[in-house]
């Protein structure tokens, strides 16, 4: 048994034995008392499995069409709105972007309860790449949990909005900043890092939901022990079997120090399966963007990660993209769901990679099941090796084997991915996923880069558009088929889908779209639109359901901004500018103008 080096709570060997225990703990009893009220919407995805699915079915098919809105309220934040509100037991807790205000509301009044808005150093906001996006609050026994650009966790006390109790988890200066929505799993708040862009060495790490006080921390890449890993005990796929990772297992793969700079980051969504006692997330991309400057698979970058709540120790690791050279960040989230797979009753974990590949695993092991591709477009790589887990890469879009200063043209899909992290939902009734993509492919240049602390790591330029013998759209809204790897149906977009999708036991499939639409469709044929609505913003938020005093409510934020709308939000020109965003989505300014609202609807009385 490797010996790990001391956390803050004194991390021992023994712990990688412990996590091999069923664990008969709550995940967290008040957390799963109020997600078990489908009243409420008490965490970002509506439960730990990241379905999004809600059991309400007042509005339903039958009835979607009449919807109206309800009431609407401004954040007075005019940047781009991921995540959603929570509801909980007649209160809705909102996030806004940098300053990270928070709102509490009355529902029977729409009163303001209270509201918090942190001090914050307003030089966070150029550290920050792709908009000064949030995407959401947890709550847990009373406490409000918010992550703050300046990378401050804070818990604010639910009935007052008072500061709890507050800790550091990055240095902004570095470049280490925070978009995440902390998750709490059983007595920890779980919280990641972002600015891959930056060389910021990505990490995970658990804080006491208590008092805030780190419970350990675990690195994507580096030496063993800094990222919890057992080389003995710690798993992957490799050789068709899940086999011990081995000593070294990310220090292999870097050229001398560079994983100190690395990447890896961890800005996405976070499961959890209180039954396994893990909890799963993506890491992001190596830094640099140019893959010269740094040989090797780079792992853990670009990793699903299974970690023990309670130690945090790995217990197994996939990566989806070795050697990442294209900015695939694996981030997006992890959706677990008991399916068959092939035919055969699987405990899944379900993931839409950056990279245009779905993936089925056991989450149990990490056994790699399916790997397909959910954008027929998707041409860097032919398929996945699914006796080695490796992507087959095609040499032509290669933008390493043709090297720095090259242009290598027609790579799909774009850096953005065939989905960035606007998350999918799955429906138990259909037994299907509901995935919100992009359709859209790029050119892309590296070049030399050095590293100055503080400042951005890129190395790359960038050109985005519509993936070309298509329908000329950039987004597609997809269902999919987990056990067998197949698009049952698709549904054109002008734009990307860049909000989170939501899934009803009232036949409803709703998403918005970066025009400003709200709309449901048909779950069992989603060509069939049965309602849409334009909100005053593009929607880059995620829409949710709740119930109030008898009543279904649906709502979104509207408030255009993200990596799709940075052009918008930050007022950049140039079509390479926000890593080749702008000039890809430069005719969203004809159809949406900032803004930064929720809206909220409701059948009529």
């Amino acid at each position: 048994m490797t010996s790990f080096r001391a956390t803050p709570r004194g991390l021992r060997p023994l712990a990688a034995a412990l996590m091999l225990l069923p664990t008969l703990a709550l995940a967290n009893a008040d957390v799963e008392k109020n997600i078990a009220n489908p009243k409420n919407w008490a965490m970002q995805a509506g439960d730990m499995y990241n379905q999004r699915y809600s059991k309400l079915n007042q509005i339903n098919k039958g009835n979607v069409g009449k919807m109206q809105v309800a009431w609407t309220f401004s954040t007075g934040v005019l940047r781009g709105h991921e995540g959603s509100p929570l509801v909980i037991d007649g209160t809705m807790y909102l996030h806004s972007p940098f300053p990270n205000k928070v709102f509490a509301i009355d529902l029977d009044t729409q009163k303001i309860k209270w509201k918090y808005e942190p001090k914050q150093d307003p030089a966070v906001i150029p550290q920050m790449c792709c908009d000064t996006v949030n995407r959401g609050l947890a709550y847990a026994e009373g406490k409000v949990i918010l992550q703050q650009a300046d990378s401050m966790l804070v818990a604010l006390d639910a009935k007052t909005g008072k500061v709890v109790w507050q800790t550091k988890n990055g240095d902004p200066k570095l470049g280490a900043v925070n978009t995440n929505a902390p998750h709490v799993f059983k007595d920890k708040v779980i919280t990641g890092i972002s600015g891959g862009e930056w060389g910021v060495r990505g990490f995970i790490a658990a804080y006491n939901l208590s008092d805030g006080k780190q419970a350990w921390k675990g690195y994507s890449v580096g030496p063993d022990n800094e990222m919890l890993i057992d080389p003995d005990k710690t798993t992957t796929w490799t050789d068709g079997a899940v086999k011990p990772v081995g000593k070294d297992s990310s220090l292999k793969t870097w050229k001398g120090d560079q994983w100190k700079i690395g990447g890896g980051t961890t800005w996405g969504w976070y499961s959890y399966d209180k039954t396994l006692n893990l909890m799963y997330y993506g890491t992001g991309n190596p830094s640099t963007w140019n893959p010269s400057q740094r040989p090797g698979d780079n792992k853990w970058s670009m990793t699903i990660f299974a970690r023990d709540v309670d130690t945090g120790v790995a217990k197994w690791v996939y990566q989806m993209t070795p050697f990442d050279e294209w900015d695939f960040d694996g981030i997006n989230e992890m959706i677990l769901a008991d399916i068959p797979v092939k035919g055969k009753p699987t405990k899944a974990l379900v993931h839409f990679d950056r990279n245009g590949f779905a993936y089925t695993m056991d989450r149990t092991n990490g056994a790699l099941l399916v790997a397909e591709k959910y954008d027929p477009k998707v041409n860097w790589a032919t398929h996945v090796d699914m006796k080695t887990g490796r992507p087959q890469v095609v040499a032509k879009y290669s933008t390493a084997q043709n090297g720095p200063d090259v242009n290598t043209k027609g790579i799909c899909p774009a850096a953005l991915g065939s989905k960035d992290q606007q998350p999918a939902s799955f429906d138990p009734n259909t037994g299907l996923f509901y995935v919100p993509t992009n359709h859209v492919c790029m050119d892309y240049e590296p070049f030399k880069v050095e590293y100055t602390a503080g400042q951005p790591y890129v190395g790359a330029t960038l050109s985005m558009f519509p993936a070309p013998g298509s329908h000329g759209g950039m987004g597609n809204y997809i269902t999919w088929d987990a056990g067998t790897g197949k698009i049952v149906q698709s549904k054109a977009e002008k734009f990307s889908v860049w909000s989170g999708s939501l899934n009803t036991a009232g036949g409803l499939s709703c998403y918005g779209t970066l025009e400003g639409y709200l709309k449901c469709v048909d779950a069992k044929d989603i060509k069939k639109e049965l309602f849409k609505f334009k909100t005053p913003s593009g929607i880059i938020g995620n829409v949710f359901t709740y119930e109030h005093k008898g009543k279904q409510y649906m709502g979104v934020f509207s408030g255009i901004g993200g990596w799709a709308g940075i052009g918008m939000a930050a007022g950049l020109e140039k079509d390479t500018d926000g890593l080749g965003a702008v000039g890809g989505y430069r005719e969203l300014n004809q159809y949406t103008e900032l803004g930064g609202s929720l809206t909220v609807f409701a059948l009529p009385n």
